[in-house]
């Protein structure tokens, strides 16, 4: 074969179907991409890949019908080939031009020949000339320009007519007219559609024939010298909107006709215009009388290509074409001889019968509109496939069907002996296939395939207009305030970041789902339903539905008529409405309601072991449901015979305005972080739920406004931790944790994240964590602390209602219906401090075990330092743990200086627990810590220093949040003054020139905690190179995905796009792969780092950047990983040796802080707020404790920020803030002398 590369100007399946033939044959190719295409399947395959220009509001379909672009591109890497695949540019005559005045081969028919088949009325010309009937017309060709020869002609065809575009296709424009006022009102309607889409107003007018046949002689092949050869038939005649869905061949109705007189009439047509290349003739068969008319021909390779392969073994349509089009470019063509052009090289087989099914993403429920959006799961059974079966697609897991184009994301074809089995084997192939995700036409097609017409291949074009189809679905009318898909108990176990999602109110959940006959945990909807955003839902089929939850006013209505409150079971009719709606509200508490349908969501697919939706994954789409959203439901046909009913009142929770949590008491609330006297005043105080709460937190205000000062701190700050006293050295966070941010308590919900630097001093008993769900804006709370005895109790009680009401449906009666509150609880000063364990040994650091809610133990060593030798004492403890597989034991959330065990209350007892963790750490005291090594990977990161996506970040933060800060308007220069360096190129050498140790993972997705290290054979921890900066506060709104910040001591990678308050000075590859493609995540999670990795950055380029970070997303990009160890006697060796460096390195870096952040005695914000009036200026001197310097606002209140009794006699030396300024808890707002 003489040297060829072959450009393919085409995208998905059949892209990667031509590049995987020209490699098979040795051919280089080429492939061109747009944005949404860069994952796809045949930009990996290529050889060469080129993405297209797109401008700014373009469809992204623009680009591959720009005929000079193509053509550019494909001279500019040398193509000597152009395979217009089939769609977009395959017939367009003018870019067959192009390409061959730019001295390339088309691989196609002559351009004359394209561009008179490309018309339709042309086209009828030349079949009549060839001696072939066409569709009966008023005149040869067809066409009809004036509306009064159009009525003319009509009554001498007779109706119904069809009215066509001449130079259409795909079966757009095409409308049928069943007598004379339908064609009068069409007729100007089709010219003027004709000319939008096909920029050609001429139109055909035929007989339409309402029984009849789509046959197509499958393929010709010829060699443009009159040699033709054909390949036998195939029937098309399933089709929706004129588009073909089923294809087969042979097919069944020419299986009692002549079918070789219509595959000679089609090569017969291709001989005497010296067809060349691959091609298809197109007939309407009369179902009446058998006979056949030229309807049109498809110069180029068809969509159902694949279904005339798999009829001929060993054959290859692609194949054919290069090769002819390796002749055409030598100068030559196929020899007469050649066996291509054999008729008896293609035999037709009475043994073998081929079908073809198209799958789409569209809904068939909506006239088949298209569904785009994520495939959430793609299982094709898994390769190798038997022998029969062939899919051809570009989807997998994780790709996003854009909107831009065609909707097909698959064919699946099956051969057979006969055609009996081959539709059986097809059904069999469809049913036993997942794509999960939008709707797609799967249901529908195995429907088809056994409809007793189709069988009996009695399906003519129309049949489809009139095939019944409903499948069991529910379509989101209205999705209230909020919907999602939750499950019981979400994701719990797996820590590192990964939220535990789930339902939020997880007895109303397992409520609902046992009034409607399902297991407690399965999935449910949990929706926000108020008055003016009602959630309506229609379902298709009849369904069992369970709704609990929600407040006392919460109206359960189907079909406008009202069925009941909430805690019932509801039966659903055939077409029916539900809504939810909202009467008077009145002073109950409430506010999450859940439906449950019998069965559940069986096409939402698992993701990480959960069907809950959390931040950007899970559920449907990673997102809260919209209108128009359809989900499959199971058949629930026999629900029908079933009655609805309420549940009985003695089992319904009471959802009071004014609730009472019971929590359980530590880490943080000891008088190291809180005064005692501070202590009892929170836990005594009332809380107000505020607006801002959700899923990731319930935030809290102090209920009585005259209390301002709601947190009595015993720390000026947090040490190495943070500035304020809030602030701690990073530690894992309990489920339901009362987080302090600044001085605002929050309540971490189900999306919350699992660690950070801030203290905790209570976690909301697992038991009481439902409440969080009904706890709606307005509502007060006061916590009580309890003991974890009493939790647990309080968790036996929850059993043994969820019992009864499980007993209740069963139609039994529940021996005594529990209360919810019937365990009595109280607060025992035995139980209030924290601390359950201090260990201490001679030499070590001292181990603490605090209590961490019911479900959690922190252990901390040492002082709240940053200490590597600590941290690898972390590791061989949880090593230790681990080692031992104690049951009930889920895991550890290891940080800095500590480490959080999370266990099973149901499973094993604190008190259990405890002893397990108390004997391991004695087993680390006993061992030989400065022996210890642990096995490590060092990974290289390509990095790009200052880059212009954290600038942007930057100027994003100044225009909407702030303008004015010491990190302002640079991060890097604020981290050179900070340190006390002299220049960016120093600090980005101190950032870069070490390479980084990750000690922890988590807090949102996998994201890594590290700090700069040498390496020679181990790592080597080198103070020298930490560079130390205070997070933005407010955080940012955005940060770039892989953008790398600093904060404190400690550094981070974000791995996906989302708010932070690092210090921003680069941008790598992400570490998080939400469908863990490529080969570093081959273990299936979607995180990369672990613990005790070692992070190599390369400076590279940001135009290379965008290159990789393409191939990361796609999973072509490979990181390089080296095997090594962290020696922990080496570490301690090499610190000794430079202690007097590092001193010297960090005076100067203390100075450079004092100057930077210090730069006098801070004020600063109690709380959130806003900067209302400034009532100070710089000289001003503090004459009283009261003296107001600042006053914010915060949800309409003033809140007036005095200076103190310890600042009497000061003077102001700056004001930090400006009016309308919006301030975080603990920034600074005015310095002191």
């Amino acid at each position: 074969m003489v040297p060829c590369k072959l450009f393919v100007a085409n995208r998905g399946e059949i892209a990667a179907r031509i590049i995987r033939t020209a490699h098979r044959l040795g051919l280089p190719t080429i492939a061109v991409y747009t944005p949404s295409d860069t994952l796809s399947p045949h930009v990996s395959l290529a050889t060469e890949s080129v993405e297209l220009s797109l401008r700014a509001g373009d469809s992204e379909a623009l680009p591959y019908l720009d005929i000079p672009g193509l053509v550019s591109i494909a001279q500019a890497r040398g193509a000597t080939h152009v395979h217009p695949g089939y769609g977009f540019l395959s017939e367009n005559a003018a870019f067959a031009r192009a390409v061959r005045d730019a001295g390339i081969t088309f691989l196609g028919p002559s351009t004359d020949i394209i561009e008179k088949m490309g018309l339709k009325h042309e086209a009828r010309i030349l079949a009549q000339a060839a001696g072939i009937s066409v569709v009966p017309s008023l005149d040869p060709d067809g066409l009809v320009q004036d509306l009064d020869v159009a009525v003319s002609g009509a009554a001498k065809v007779g109706y119904p007519v069809l009215m066509k575009a001449s130079a259409g296709g795909g079966g757009m424009g095409m409308v049928i007219c069943n007598d004379e006022r339908e064609l009068r009102a069409q007729f100007d309607p089709a010219r003027e559609r004709a000319k939008v889409l096909f920029h050609n107003d001429k139109i055909i007018l035929e007989r339409y024939y309402t029984n009849a046949r789509h046959i197509e002689v499958q393929q010709v092949f010829g060699n443009g010298q009159g040699d033709v050869v054909h390949i036998g038939e195939r029937e098309c005649s399933l089709q929706r909107r004129h588009q073909k869905v089923i294809e087969e061949s042979p097919s069944p109705f020419l299986t009692g006709h002549n079918g070789m007189d219509l595959c000679e009439a089609a090569v017969r047509l291709c001989r005497s215009i010296k067809y060349g290349s691959i091609g298809t003739v197109e007939f309407l068969v009369d179902e009446s009388s058998g006979e056949f008319f030229f309807l049109e021909m498809n110069t180029r390779i068809q969509v159902e290509h694949s279904v005339t392969e798999v009829s001929r073994a060993g054959l290859d349509l692609v194949e054919l074409m290069i090769l002819q089009g390796v002749e055409e470019r030598s100068g030559s063509f196929l020899s007469s001889s050649s066996e291509h052009l054999i008729q008896a090289h293609y035999p037709i087989s009475p043994q073998s019968h081929a079908v073809e099914a198209r799958v789409y993403a569209e809904n068939p429920l909506e006239d088949f509109r298209p569904s785009p959006g994520v495939l959430q799961l793609v299982d094709f059974g898994g390769e190798p496939y038997p022998e029969w079966l062939r899919i051809d697609t570009w989807v997998s897991t994780g790709t996003v069907v854009t909107p831009f184009f065609d909707p097909l994301i698959a064919k699946v074809i099956v051969n057979a002996p006969t055609r009996a089995e081959a539709l059986a084997r097809l059904c069999r192939a469809l049913e036993g296939m997942k794509i999960l995700g939008p709707p797609t036409n799967m249901p529908f097609l195995a429907s088809l395939l056994r409809s007793p017409d189709v069988v009996a291949g009695r399906a003519t074009t129309r049949f489809l207009s009139s095939f019944s189809y409903t499948p069991p679905a529910l379509t989101i009318l209205s999705p209230g305030l909020s919907s999602a898909i939750q499950d019981i108990p979400g994701r719990p176990a797996l820590l590192k970041g990964i939220p535990c999602s789930g339902a939020m109110d997880d007895r109303a959940h397992a409520a609902a789902n046992v009034l409607a006959g399902n297991p407690p945990e399965k999935e449910a909807l949990e929706v926000i339903s108020v008055k003016g955003a009602e959630v309506r839902i229609k379902f298709w089929n009849a369904a069992l539905v369970g709704i609990a939850g929600g407040h006392s006013g919460i109206r359960v209505r189907v079909n406008d008529k009202i069925v009941g409150g909430s805690w019932v079971r509801v039966v659903i009719p055939p077409g029916s409405v539900l809504e939810l709606s909202e009467e008077a509200r009145g002073s109950s508490g409430g506010l999450r309601v859940y439906v449950a349908v019998k069965g559940g969501f069986p096409d939402i697919p698992l993701y990480l072991g959960s069907k809950s939706t959390s931040l950007g994954f899970g559920g449907y789409q990673g997102r809260n449901l919209t209108t128009g959203d359809q989900l499959r439901i199971s058949d629930n046909n026999n629900s029908l015979a079933l009655s609805s009913f309420q549940l009985s009142a003695g089992l319904v929770p009471s959802y009071p305005q004014n609730w009472v949590l019971h929590v359980v008491c530590g880490p943080q609330d000891g008088p190291e972080y809180v005064t005692p006297a501070g202590n009892n005043k929170f836990y005594s105080m009332s809380w107000i739920v505020s607006p801002n709460s959700n899923r990731m937190g319930i935030r809290l205000a102090p209920s009585d406004d005259s209390d301002r000062r709601a947190i009595l701190w015993a720390r000026r700050n947090g040490g190495e931790g943070g500035s304020h006293p809030s602030n701690i050295l990073d530690n894992a966070y309990a489920r339901g944790t009362l987080n302090i941010n600044g001085d605002t308590p929050v309540i971490l919900g189900c999306e919350g994240p699992d660690m950070g630097g801030y203290i905790c001093m209570c976690s909301v008993a697992r038991a009481d964590l439902w409440k969080l769900g009904q706890l709606h804006p307005g509502c007060t709370i006061r916590l009580q602390r309890i003991s974890w005895a009493s939790a647990k109790n309080l968790l036996d009680e929850r059993d043994r209602w969820l019992g009864a009401v499980q007993e209740y449906m069963q139609g039994s009666s529940p021996r005594a219906a529990p209360s919810l509150m019937a365990y009595a609880v109280h607060e025992d000063e035995a139980i209030l401090d924290s601390m359950l364990r201090f260990v201490t040994v001679e030499g070590h650091p001292a181990a603490v075990f605090r209590q961490a809610g019911d479900s959690a133990i922190l252990v901390e060593y040492g002082t709240m330092k940053l200490d590597f030798s600590v941290r690898a004492r972390i590791h061989a403890f949880e090593s230790i743990v681990e080692s031992q597989n104690v049951r009930g034991i889920i895991g550890f959330g290891p940080c800095i200086r500590s480490t959080m065990c999370y266990f099973d209350p149901a499973v094993i007892s604190q008190k259990q627990v405890l002893s397990v963790l108390v004997d391991a750490q004695h087993k680390v005291y006993s061992s030989i810590m400065s022996s210890m090594s642990f096995p490590s990977r060092r990974i290289t990161f390509p990095i790009v220093l200052d880059d212009r996506w954290s600038r942007d970040a930057l100027e994003r933060y100044m225009r909407s949040t702030r303008d004015k800060a010491v990190y302002l308007p640079s991060n890097l220069e604020y981290l050179v003054k900070n340190n006390g360096l002299k220049t960016k190129e120093e600090a980005l050498s101190k950032l870069t020139g070490s390479d980084w140790l990750v000690f922890g993972v988590g807090f949102y997705l996998g994201c890594p905690f590290f700090i700069p290290a040498r390496f020679s054979s181990c790592s080597l921890i080198d103070p020298r190179c930490r560079l130390v900066g205070q997070k933005m506060n407010p955080s940012r709104t955005f940060t770039p995905r892989g953008a790398v910040g600093i904060a404190g001591l400690v550094a981070a990678i974000y791995p996906v796009e989302s708010p932070g308050g690092y210090q921003l000075f680069a941008r790598t590859l992400p570490v998080w792969h939400t469908w863990s493609r490529g080969k570093n995540f081959t273990d299936g999670n979607p995180w990369f780092l672990r613990p005790f990795d070692q992070l190599r950055f390369v400076p590279i380029a940001e135009d290379d950047y965008e290159e990789l970070l393409k191939d990361y997303d796609a999973g072509r990009y490979e990181f390089k990983i080296e095997p090594c160890t962290f020696d922990l006697s080496e570490y301690e060796f090499f610190i000794a040796g430079i202690a007097e460096e590092v001193n010297e390195y960090r005076a100067r870096q203390a100075e450079g802080v004092a100057r930077e952040e210090t730069r006098g005695i801070p004020v600063t914000s109690p709380l959130s707020a806003s900067v209302w009036r400034i009532k100070c200026k710089p000289g001003d001197e503090v004459k009283t404790a009261g003296d107001v310097l600042i006053i914010l606002e915060a949800m309409k209140t003033e809140i007036s920020v005095t200076a103190g009794q310890q600042n009497v006699g000061r003077k102001v030396r700056g004001v930090c803030v400006y009016e309308g300024s919006a301030v975080g808890a603990g920034e600074t707002l005015v310095l002191l002398e």
